[in-house]
């Protein structure tokens, strides 16, 4: 491993690390994003292969990194003084090792996809991060994301996703009334307790179906509403009114998860 020490903010590395830090606009524009953490790296290392570029702080373990890097194409590494590397995390306490990766692009869903979660304006990162962690827990394979919702790429998503993004299919910037109004399986929009809605565990989830979520505040827009084939809500005995987005999603998914596991039972049962 060849690793080259720079100690200069004037250095372009260090500009284009920083800059892509901390601009949402300079990622979207060179479709690059920075993974903050060597658990991040990890995950990308395992899902993808190479980085493009590795930061490592001066206080890092060079052999956690010789580890990271085994069996991969020659990575171009950069030690850099611990305050650089601070200033370019953004976690409490800065992480040690920073990768520049290639912002994955989002394939085609396909109509008849097994299940797909659909987020409408969801604008919290960390609600999308953990609603990306919850889809791979539950191996929904393919997120739907309107143009409002928070960048699925940003260092607070990645952050909070954990890993997740690299092993689903993310789409962004989606006309998500024209995704549901042409996927071929259910589409089940999820409200708060209302007129015309189904309770959840009353629904079967074993069939292909496109989960759909809306907006922390407002939920899910009239237009999305009306395109969706179901309508279902949680139970909630409780005093609660509402629950968080992204709980509403880890619910709703391993329903799915439940339902799906049990199908599978029985048929291994008959089977044997």
């Amino acid at each position: 491993m060849i690793v080259k020490s720079l100690q200069s903010r004037d250095n372009p590395f260090v500009k284009q690390l920083l800059s892509l830090a901390h601009s949402s606009r300079e990622r979207k524009k060179n479709r690059l994003s920075v993974l903050d953490g060597i658990h991040l790296v990890e995950a990308y290392v395992r899902a993808v292969g190479a980085p493009r570029a590795l930061a490592v702080a001066a206080s890092a373990s060079i052999g956690d990194v010789e580890r990271l890097l085994t069996g991969l194409p020659r990575v171009e590494t950069y030690l850099l003084p611990d305050a650089l590397i601070a200033e370019a995390s953004l976690l409490e306490s800065p992480a040690t090792v920073l990768a520049i990766v290639d912002t994955p692009r989002g394939l085609t869903v396909p109509v008849t996809a097994s299940s797909a979660l659909v987020l409408e304006d969801i604008q919290d990162p960390g609600n999308v991060g953990s609603m990306l962690r919850t889809a791979a827990a539950a191996g929904v394979e393919h997120v739907v994301m309107s143009k409002g919702c928070a960048f699925a790429w940003s260092p607070k998503v990645l952050r909070a996703g954990q890993g997740a993004h690299f092993s689903l299919n993310i789409n962004e910037g989606v006309d998500v009334v024209s995704f549901v109004e042409s996927f071929k399986g259910q589409s089940l929009a999820m409200l708060p307790a209302a007129r015309r809605s189904e309770p959840l565990y009353s629904l079967d989830l074993t069939t292909p179906t496109a989960f759909l979520i809306g907006n922390e505040g407002s939920g899910l827009s009239a237009a999305l509403i009306d395109a969706s084939s179901r309508r279902a809500t949680i139970p909630m005995p409780g005093v609660a009114e509402s629950l968080n987005a992204a709980a509403c999603a880890a619910i709703v998914l391993f329903e799915m998860v439940r339902q799906r596991s049990y199908v599978q039972d029985q048929q291994g049962r008959a089977d044997s």
